[in-house]
């Protein structure tokens, strides 16, 4: 729902000339003073007015109105009709930023490598990688056997699969124990309920049997025809079921091993590192449980590894003859590493193997027969430990050497090697994938994205600050500038956040950020709370009756930057996506003034009222990230923020609001609604424009390409707004 285009986190998941463009955007700002400008470069056009037709909401004794209720209705003509009249308003309005755009979209696809490699992974005897080729939108998944000089076995030929689709997306290959047989999900309407496929790898031929509304990935037994698979619900998109499905037999047949009949919890399968375990995991926002199967037996029944309690938090994985379980148990705030017997698997069981500790969040962890591997945050920034299995443990970290990144743990399928894969990224350097040898410490470069357009990494200066948030907090943030910037006040700023669900925000590259910095901006990005960051208690104090922090977390942050001069108010941007779309709604309401512009994504605005209907995909498992407004208490303040509810008479910034029609997350009438309101009541004559994606859902559009026309839009608006235009 409101999670980001990323989906949500939780702490147990894996991972012409600029010079001359930038003297021209510095001339205009030195004689335009930002108090003296008037919306310009745009196109002129009467916006669309939605009909209100009122509705009472009414609960705890108060009442709301709601002018715009009727717009949740995705069938009514008359909504299809109101929303195409906002698309045609987009279009008139950024109809002189046309050029701009395009420019926008070619710098983008410029620094794109179009035929391109990923690094291959090794798993059962096979190597598998993916490619793109030249012009392509989608991957081609392939694998060599044995050799990286062997005939390549193209797997998915998605290209040729999404031929003739305006939306494609393939989720959770899967290969078979004996490497013949793949499964894999296929969503053609980007509502993320996917239909899971087979095909035999041998003959290439693909079978006939589908299982529809699921999450696309299934779990191989040990038999080679047996998968384990998680139904959605078709109203809410819960998945709530886990059935069994053996390859040869009607999906109908199936059978149900599995369900979850509490409507705050969802449910997934995984194999175990072992492979000898399949899992079943039932996870709340503060609590999980677990129940295990033996992969060879796969008509058995699943046993509970320890029964749900509130507050109790933990996954699971096997290896050699322990469970080795990631919990909060015991009061490790910041979760502990322990392990458990086989057949003796309850908490009382439970020995610690890492213990929790205060100043270090533990992430996540890998085995191998010789090392053990914990990724960890410390102090807003992830770090990699290897720990030696032997007798007389010796441990050693990764040193990555820059103020701010991004790290995390690779693909490593296999346990019986000396050599860990990582990935790596900050500001400036691209993603790269490493792999590192944990006995010689040698460390090998394998691959590094090759930007294109004339990317000099050493153009570019990389910061992390950290602002005073109103309580004495102080909120880290990462920026980046191009080299020989002078801070006077005069720079153009886009300022990122998001702070919900625990997701930290990692200073990680984009490429398509390039074209702001070489045009004189800073980009920031504010690490607020209601992240993870700084450990899980940064998450915990942006969070239910602590959620408005992270809005003031970041209003922090951006009058930081202006106090620092790197801008100034009359120049200065804030973009969040999704969750992050809350955020922007609630500083545009708390703090009109300090920004120039907003670029607001797939924005959760709508929170009461949302979260009061059950029907809406997503809601009832998040009572504990944001709370249950039936509860007098949560409603009141979740009321106090919600941006649809707080839109007021007053002048707010400029806005470009996005969504999807088919969004499984954020509904596509919570930024319309929001949208309409504001059209009637904000006093100024800012832009406001509204995009919404006929054809997607959370994520935008499908492809490698396509959803960079969007971004060159954004960037054009706000350019434009900055009084840059090339």
């Amino acid at each position: 729902m409101r999670k980001s285009v990323l989906c949500r986190p939780n702490c147990f998941m894996k991972w012409s000339s600029p010079a001359l463009v930038l003297v021209m955007a510095v001339s205009f700002l030195v004689f335009q003073p930002a108090c003296a400008r008037r919306p310009f470069g745009f196109g002129t056009a009467k916006p669309p007015v939605a009909e209100i037709i009122p509705k009472k909401l009414t609960i705890h004794g108060d009442t709301r109105i709601d002018n715009y209720y009727w717009l949740n209705e995705r069938d009514n003509p008359k909504v299809i009709k109101y929303l195409e009249a906002e698309n045609a308003y987009t279009k008139a309005v950024m109809k002189p930023t046309e050029a701009l755009q395009d420019k926008l979209y070619k710098e983008f696809v410029g620094r794109i490598k179009q035929t391109d490699l990923s690094v291959p992974y090794r798993s059962q005897g096979y190597y598998y990688y993916t490619r793109y080729e030249e012009g392509s939108e989608y991957p081609v998944y392939c694998r060599k056997k044995g050799s990286l000089d062997a005939n390549e076995e193209v797997l998915l030929n998605v290209p040729e699969m999404a031929r003739g689709r305006e939306f494609f997306s393939v989720a959770g290959l899967a290969v078979s124990p004996d490497n013949r047989l793949l499964s894999y999900g296929v969503d053609t309407v980007s509502r993320r309920m996917y239909t899971i496929r087979f095909k035999d790898l041998v003959t290439g031929q693909t079978l006939p049997e589908e299982i529809v509304n699921t999450t696309g990935q299934a779990v191989w037994a040990n038999d080679n025809k047996t998968v384990f698979y998680a139904l959605k619900d078709e109203v809410t998109l819960r998945s709530f079921k886990i059935c069994r499905h053996v390859l040869g037999t009607p999906a109908a047949e199936d059978k149900l091993v599995f369900h979850e009949a509490d409507d705050t919890f969802d449910v997934e399968a995984y194999k175990s590192r072992s492979k000898a375990y399949i899992f079943i995991s039932s996870s709340s926002t503060v609590s999980n449980e677990c129940r295990y199967l033996e992969a060879d037996k796969p008509a058995g029944e699943f046993r509970i590894l320890q029964a749900r309690q509130r507050d109790l938090e933990y996954r699971a994985d096997h290896f050699r003859d322990k469970f080795h379980i990631l919990t909060n148990s015991g009061g490790a705030k910041n979760f502990q590493l322990m392990t458990a017997p086989v057949g003796k698997t309850a908490k009382e069981n439970w020995a610690p193997l890492i213990p929790g500790r205060d100043d270090v969040l533990l992430d996540d962890f890998e085995m191998f027969n010789d090392y053990l591997v914990v990724q960890e945050r410390k102090e807003g920034l992830t770090r990699l430990r290897i720990i030696s299995w032997g007798t007389g443990t010796k441990e050693h970290q990764l040193d990555f050497g820059e103020a701010t990144y991004s790290a995390g743990l690779g693909t490593n399928p296999e346990s019986d090697t000396g050599w860990l894969r990582y990935g790596y990224s900050s500001l400036t350097t691209p993603h790269s994938t490493f792999d590192y040898n944990m006995a010689t410490r040698e460390k090998k470069l394998l691959k590094q994205q090759e930007v294109l357009g004339g990317f000099r990494p050493e153009n570019y200066q990389a910061e992390r600050l950290s602002a005073t948030a109103r309580d004495g907090t102080k909120v880290p943030i990462s920026l980046v500038y191009r080299k020989g910037l002078v801070r006077n006040g005069r720079n153009p700023c886009l300022i990122y956040g998001y702070g919900s669900y625990g997701l930290s925000l990692d200073a990680d590259f984009y490429s398509e950020v390039l074209s702001l910095l070489d045009r004189g901006f800073v980009y920031a990005i504010a690490h607020v709370r209601g992240g993870q960051e700084m450990g899980r208690w940064w998450y915990e104090d942006g969070k239910l009756l602590k959620k408005e922090n992270a809005f003031t977390d970041f209003i922090a942050c951006a009058e930081y930057l202006v106090a620092q001069r790197f801008t100034d108010s009359g120049l200065l941007f804030a973009q969040g996506d999704s969750a992050g779309g809350l955020l922007m709604g609630a500083v545009a309401n708390m703090r009109p003034d300090l920004f120039r512009g907003i670029l607001a994504g797939v924005p959760f605005v709508d929170v009461v009222t949302t979260m009061l209907d059950h029907n809406i995909p997503l809601v009832t498992g998040e009572f504990d990230e944001w709370g249950n407004p039936e509860i007098r208490k949560y409603y009141a303040y979740m009321l106090s923020y919600s941006p649809y509810d707080q839109v007021e008479a007053k002048a707010y910034p400029a806005l470009f609001v996005s969504t999807g029609l088919y969004d499984s997350e954020v509904q596509y009438f919570e930024p319309a609604k929001w949208v309409a309101k504001l059209r009637v009541m904000k006093t100024d004559d800012h832009p406001l424009v509204f995009l919404i994606n006929m054809e997607a859902g959370h994520g935008g559009q499908s492809g490698r390409f396509r959803g960079l026309k969007e971004t060159a839009m954004e960037y054009a608006f706000i350019l434009t707004l900055a009084g840059i235009r090339q």
